[in-house]
């Protein structure tokens, strides 16, 4: 299923000059645009405690979940990417371990806290967190799994932070 699933989303690449350099737009470019955008949030904020909590919490989460679960993972599952196995030039380029994806990890921790403190801001870092993992497994990449397990592992960490955030420090 895991490999159906790559080869259908990943022909899409390859097929147009301009559908390409959107992949390569969302995959490689896009996470910048939604960490920038997480300083709106301190720019134009009316409650600056409670956004003051939400960058808190966000930087725990994605600090804890692409930096400490994610890489024990790869340092316990090493997990070939998709290019490295079928031998081909991915639109973009990664070394690392694929499994778990850093970038659903980070990005999906991101959008859960966001989620909890403004649900539509939320709702649109969830779609931009789906968009840059289908990206990347377009882009040749990652494969559906590592997606997956990204974001299995943002969204519980974020939780987990959160809360442990509240019990401890904003009761």
């Amino acid at each position: 299923m895991n490999f159906v699933i790559y080869q259908y989303l990943h022909g899409f690449s390859g097929q147009s000059i301009c559908f390409d350099s959107l992949i390569i737009f969302c995959a490689k470019y896009l996470p910048y645009l939604m960490v920038a955008g997480l300083g709106l949030f301190l720019l134009f904020s009316q409650n600056k405690k409670q956004e003051f909590k939400m960058i808190l919490c966000a930087i725990i989460s994605v600090i804890f979940s692409r930096l400490v679960i994610t890489e024990i993972i790869r340092h316990f599952y090493p997990h070939l990417r998709p290019f490295q196995i079928y031998n081909f030039i991915p639109l973009i380029y990664d070394t690392a371990s694929s499994f778990p994806s850093g970038h659903a990890a980070f990005f999906f921790a991101l959008a859960t806290i966001i989620f909890i403190f403004h649900k539509k801001w939320g709702v649109v870092y969830f779609v931009g967190s789906f968009i840059i993992g289908l990206s990347r497994i377009m882009a040749g990449i990652h494969w559906p799994i590592d997606i997956l397990g990204g974001i299995l592992i943002g969204i519980g960490s974020a939780l987990l932070i959160y809360y442990l955030i509240s019990k401890i420090f904003f009761r």
